[in-house]
């Protein structure tokens, strides 16, 4: 009789040859358990998803509750459901004035689709400006704002009218014009290495954007949601966008994402024609329950207010020669490495001794570090331990 990973290998769609293989049981807090019991640090929050923690009780609790009432009644839109309504309330209370209308869907790619057809349809151009590195998601308008070449290659012909500036390059936003429609940006550049641009790069573009009638869109699927120190990441520049994104820790470990405007520029999606953007699954209600369910959690338990300390604890530990920087803000940070062949023999030594990490789509040198906000002061030093362990068996075997 086949065994579940020979199963997996056979029946379940593969995206690379080499898997990683690991066969979870079960989750909780910041531990992912083996079907041995072997106990796993989840160092990625399963790339920036568990932010409370796996299996928060109270989110847990939420899911049930909604099971209980029901689950999927109607195709987004159409009739009011009450954890949709909660959840944009919520969300709409704690963002600035203008970003007032929510409108929910699957998943961080299905937000950035949304936006990028709301800008086209309110500006009523048609350029879309984007960043050299980003990475927005891997559907087909998602992929065609990517800014990297290397996982484009055999999907052409992309998207139309769409070009790239130099993320932090206050030169390059001269390239917006009153011809574009939006520039998309990630208010922190995630899959390239976590890059933090500066204050003065973010109003300069923000001011440009307002000079030229062009929506900025702020891609902030990895960066919202507390991870950065801040409940939004925007909130360290002293701006706001015209649409914001959201996704990934939304959903409080369930698939949920959001684009959310104005009332005004979120209503060109009713008319001429009607239905600008459908989808059948976009606000589950059990998915809207666990996400506001786990924002009362972030807000309620001061996850937010710990997360500098975590930072410098992080970057105090993780000091070592073979270590060349370590940056970021918040829990998202990137430490980087001679080269990817070093990393990746330091990632596959902390995965034996119970610390999973990885690294970069366009950063392949570096490791990515992003923890679940409730990691613990302990439990940092006891990763921090693994790592600088690793490195220097590695140092030593070679």
């Amino acid at each position: 009789m086949p065994t579940l990973r020979q199963l997996f290998l056979s029946h379940n769609a593969q995206t690379t040859d080499f898997p990683l293989l690991l066969e979870f049981e079960r989750a909780e807090g910041v531990y992912m358990y083996d079907v041995q019991g072997k106990a796993y640090m989840d160092l990625i929050s399963g790339i920036g998803v568990s932010s409370i923690g796996h299996r928060h009780p109270r989110v847990v609790e939420a899911i049930k509750n909604q099971v209980d009432k029901y689950m999927h009644l109607m195709v987004y839109g159409e009739y009011v459901q009450t954890p949709q309504v909660r959840f944009a309330e919520k969300l709409i209370s704690i963002l600035p004035e203008r970003l007032e209308t929510v409108y929910f869907v699957n998943s961080g790619a299905e937000a950035v689709e949304g936006a990028l057809k709301l800008a086209k349809r309110y500006t009523g151009q048609s350029e879309i400006i984007a960043c050299h590195n980003s990475y927005h998601g891997s559907t087909h308008g998602a992929l065609s704002i990517m800014g990297s070449d290397e996982f484009k290659r055999g999907y052409g012909p992309l998207l139309p009218d769409v070009s790239f500036i130099a993320f932090d390059s206050l030169h390059d936003l001269e390239k917006i014009t009153d011809k574009t429609a939006c520039v998309i940006v990630e208010t922190i550049q995630g899959e390239a290495g976590i890059r933090v641009p500066e204050i003065q790069y973010m109003q300069a573009l923000r001011h440009r954007c307002d000079k030229t009638g062009t929506l900025l869109i702020l891609d902030e699927i990895q960066a919202g949601m507390g991870r950065t120190g801040k409940l939004f990441a925007f909130e360290h520049y002293g701006i706001e966008p015209d649409i914001l994104l959201l996704a990934k820790a939304l959903g409080g470990g369930m698939p949920i994402g959001a684009f959310i405007s104005s009332r005004e520029i979120m209503g060109a999606l009713k008319d001429n024609p009607i239905l600008g953007h459908i989808t059948t699954f976009g606000g589950h209600p059990v998915s809207c329950a666990a996400g506001l369910t786990a924002l009362e959690v972030l807000l309620a338990e001061n996850l937010i207010d710990k997360v500098a300390e975590k930072e410098h604890l992080f970057k105090a530990l993780l000091v070592h020669p073979a270590i060349k920087q370590v940056r970021g803000k918040g829990l998202m940070l990137a430490a980087e490495f001679e080269s990817f062949e070093l990393l990746k023999k330091i990632i596959d030594r902390c995965i034996e001794h119970g610390i999973i990490t990885d690294w970069f789509l366009h950063c392949s040198n570096s490791m990515r570090i992003a923890p679940p906000l409730v990691i613990t002061h302990d439990e940092i030093k006891k990763a921090c331990a693994v790592i600088i362990e690793a490195i220097e068996y590695l140092h030593v075997s070679n």
